[in-house]
């Protein structure tokens, strides 16, 4: 068996978690900075706990500075405007719009690498791009006034660039540098940057309990953790080719996640999108 698959895939189903929080924190209307703050807080915490545990040596500073900026940057990018594309488009349409970035780090991947693919992983990422693509395109019809989906469509579409650039960090990060450190400090760099944004994304209709927004990111800090960690030990050991379309499955759990909590329709359309991914995730074990 290849040794990031499992890694992989236990990082699709925490992510999942994670991005289902996502719409919670919308659904809630939290404030998205006080839940980000909590959130990137959460996780430089119990890695700078671990990483002063394990007594790790780190190496390479001044590239591990440059990456962990960079990532903490684009993600923290990444993350708000999916949580606040959210409040204005349906999780059909976001998710799937934003996953399209793993097209885009696909070939960059194979580009930036030079990773060799198998025929079952070509397969399977091809599915899995189709899979997003079936359901960007998909007709929605609960998108709200024209100019609320515009905005909500713009922000999904920033998530998308920052979040490849995040990607692709991640990955020379796995490759060169202490992973548990590498979190710390870009996490770190992402609380800290989310702090001046708390009154930019106060709204009349975003919600005044703080505390909600920061349980919520405590939560979501748990769960990225496990999945973060998990991620870049799979990336130490395999393709970002494959295993970018591997976890990007994770709007599958979200899927069935709001099937279960918020009583969305599981219609014919979504289990098939269930079983390709499934197929597209097995194939690419091979």
């Amino acid at each position: 068996m290849n040794t990031w698959y499992l890694p992989a895939v236990f990082a699709l189903f925490l992510f999942g978690i994670q991005r289902f929080l996502y719409k919670v924190s919308a659904a809630e209307r939290c404030n998205t900075a006080w839940t980000t703050f909590s959130f990137m807080g959460t996780v430089a915490l119990i890695s700078a706990l671990f990483l002063f545990a394990r007594n790790e040596a780190i190496f390479n500073p001044y590239l591990l500075i440059a990456l962990s900026l960079i990532n903490g940057l684009s993600f923290l990018t990444s993350t708000i405007m999916t949580i606040e594309a959210l409040k204005y488009i349906p999780t059909s349409r976001a998710m799937p719009l934003i996953r399209l970035n793993t097209g885009v780090v696909v070939v960059l991947s194979v580009i930036l690498f030079h990773d060799r693919l198998s025929a079952c992983q070509i397969a399977g990422i091809i599915i899995a791009i189709t899979v997003i693509i079936m359901l960007a395109r998909r007709p929605a019809v609960d998108i709200g006034p024209e100019n609320m989906a515009a905005r909500g469509f713009v922000m999904a579409s920033i998530a998308l660039v920052s979040g490849s650039i995040a990607a692709l960090s991640s990955k020379y990060a796995a490759l060169y540098v202490n992973k548990l450190a590498f979190i710390t400090l870009s996490y770190f760099l992402s609380m800290i940057l989310s702090l001046p944004l708390r009154g930019f994304l106060r709204g009349p209709e975003v919600s005044t309990n703080h505390g909600k927004a920061l349980l919520l990111g405590f939560s979501m800090g748990i769960f990225n953790f496990a999945g973060f960690y998990a991620l870049l030990h799979a990336l130490e050991r395999g393709p970002l080719s494959v295993i970018m379309p591997v976890t990007g499955m994770y709007f599958v759990v979200v899927i069935a996640l709001s099937v279960l909590f918020y009583k969305e329709n599981l219609d014919l359309f979504r289990c098939l999108v269930v079983v390709l991914t499934v197929v597209s995730i097995v194939l690419m074990r091979f």
